[in-house]
């Protein structure tokens, strides 16, 4: 059987925000204590929004995915329609409004499917990820300025091709679709 965790919380002795940049991001540096009463001088934090990925699969049970190129690591990969959650937004009408303006796609029936830490250890935000099914071509892309994105329809053999062939290297896409694929067995 496996057992309920106790939440080990530490105390939070000192904190010092060091960079604010809004809703976007901010850093904070903590000094904390942990249960066993050691203190640890310098924990750093990320204070992230909460953020979106969507599983899209169209009427004909294509995926709706994209390509785009990720400028912090130099390289073009393939990934999950994925946003922000806007201030008084909730991450479903994020995640629909994602896959609106970054491919064009919408309606057809979403659910929640996983929420993750994209890095528990210093990221304050949440990863959902949603899945919806029987979407359809409703408009053109609406892209930001700073948004460079392709739109790309796959097969559930690509799909896993692809996922086989780490041609997802985003961690926070790559999870979704590989619980997706072992829980929805063809």
């Amino acid at each position: 059987m496996i057992k309920k965790l106790e939440n080990r919380k530490w105390k939070v002795l000192d904190s010092q925000r060091l960079l604010n940049k809004g809703t976007w991001m901010n850093l904070r540096q903590e000094r904390v204590q942990l249960p066993s009463g050691a203190i640890v001088p310098e924990w750093f934090i990320l204070d992230f929004p909460d953020w979106v990925n969507v599983i899209a699969i169209t009427k004909d049970g294509h995926f709706v995915m994209e390509d785009q190129y990720r400028h912090a690591i130099g390289e073009t990969h393939y990934e999950l329609v994925a946003g922000v959650v806007d201030p008084g937004e909730s991450p479903l009408e994020a995640a629909k409004r994602e896959l609106s303006e970054e491919t064009g796609y919408g309606g057809g029936q979403w659910e929640q499917f996983m929420v993750l830490s994209p890095n528990p250890t210093n990221h304050t935000n949440r990863s959902y990820t949603f899945l919806a099914t029987g979407v359809e071509r409703l408009s053109d892309q609406h892209l930001e300025e700073s948004e460079d994105i392709n739109v790309d329809i796959f097969t559930r053999e690509e799909v896993v091709q692809l996922l086989q062939n780490g041609e997802f290297i985003q961690a926070l896409h790559a999870a979704p679709l590989w619980k997706y694929f072992a829980t929805h067995p063809e």
